[in-house]
């Protein structure tokens, strides 16, 4: 089969469209067919390796998975020992194994049915990207009538933020460069803030603040927020340097929170069934439409990724192999 391949760290030029074996199913596990996968923010940290503390999981040396890619949509091959929610032929999304390839394997916890109407190139950036966001907002508290600012809302995770918190009756203010302006607002922003000609603090004051870009001081965030408001803290920015890479800043959050009245709150993107069918009902009921700025083929993924590295890219790109 095709996929994309890497055997070291580096910059997306260790990332290699190959000709390898097709993975076989482990325990608890399913292949799958892939017809769409996406982009995440994830990739770039193990293609680079970085921070270097996330070695420990990674590979300390090289990454312990040769092929790249998390968030897929697709059909269900084979099934591996001790499965029993997929048989063969289900079409399922989620995150698995080696997604930027014609077959990936999967753990069977973190797929969900594939439901009609919906395309694999949408369900693809439901995974990762969609899920983060969801748990953001939901350890935000977001409620109806509440302000919520988005930084990074013309991204994989806060495209979805700011879509999620509107449906939920949330007045949102997205900050993002600005050339992300129309899409910020197409997704449902009331206000827009480009964060590379004002300050945070032009934005005003908010309930709740959902840092997806991962690299700003948490003395930034606070002036932002109302006396009793809460700031969640989405992973670490790409562009983060350091050995710890902003993961400091989700450590140090629950000892700031302490010492102040306003809530911070760490969270990291966690895959579950429950919560993929609850995205795709929303995908179907029009509540959420993931914003796609690029859709190609295996060998666009490189390309991809260093758009990503840089900061360019545009709400989710999506890969057909």
């Amino acid at each position: 089969m095709r996929a994309i391949v890497q055997h070291v760290y580096g910059g997306p030029e260790v990332l290699r469209l190959d000709d390898i074996e097709v993975p076989e199913p482990g325990n608890g596990q399913v292949r799958v067919r892939v017809l769409a996968a996406a982009l995440d923010a994830g990739v770039w940290h193990i293609t680079t390796g970085t921070p270097p503390v996330a070695r420990l999981g990674l590979g300390l040396t090289r990454p312990r998975g040769r092929v790249s890619g998390q968030e897929l949509a697709g059909v269900v091959d084979a099934v591996g020992p001790g499965v029993t929610r997929w048989s063969v032929g289900d079409r399922v999304f989620g995150q698995g194994s080696g997604a930027f390839a014609e077959y990936a394997v999967a753990r069977e916890d973190r797929l969900a049915a594939l439901p009609d109407g919906v395309a694999p190139e949408a369900a693809a950036t439901l995974a990762v990207s969609a899920s983060t966001a969801l748990i953001a907002v939901r350890a935000g508290r977001v409620a109806a009538g509440q302000r919520v600012l988005v930084i990074g809302a013309g991204g994989g995770v806060g495209s979805f933020a700011v879509q999620i918190a509107v449906a939920l009756g949330a007045s949102v203010t997205g900050v993002a460069s600005g050339g992300k302006e129309d899409l910020v607002r197409k997704l449902g922003a009331e206000r827009f803030l480009d964060y590379t000609a004002e300050p945070l603090t032009a934005a005003g004051q908010h309930d709740v603040v959902i840092d997806t870009a991962g690299n700003r001081p948490l003395g930034e965030l606070r002036p932002v927020l109302v006396r009793s408001g809460t700031a969640v803290l989405v992973g670490s920015g790409v562009a983060t340097a350091g050995w710890l890479a902003g993961m400091d800043r989700a450590m140090a959050s629950g000892l700031v929170s302490l010492f102040v009245p306003q809530r911070l709150v760490a969270v990291m993107g966690v895959t579950r069934s429950a919560d993929l069918a609850e995205l795709a009902a929303m995908v179907v009921d029009g509540s959420i439409a993931p914003a796609i700025g690029r859709v190609g083929g295996l060998e666009e993924v490189p390309d991809a990724v260093a758009e990503l590295g840089r900061g360019h890219m545009t709400g989710k790109a999506v890969f057909l192999p």
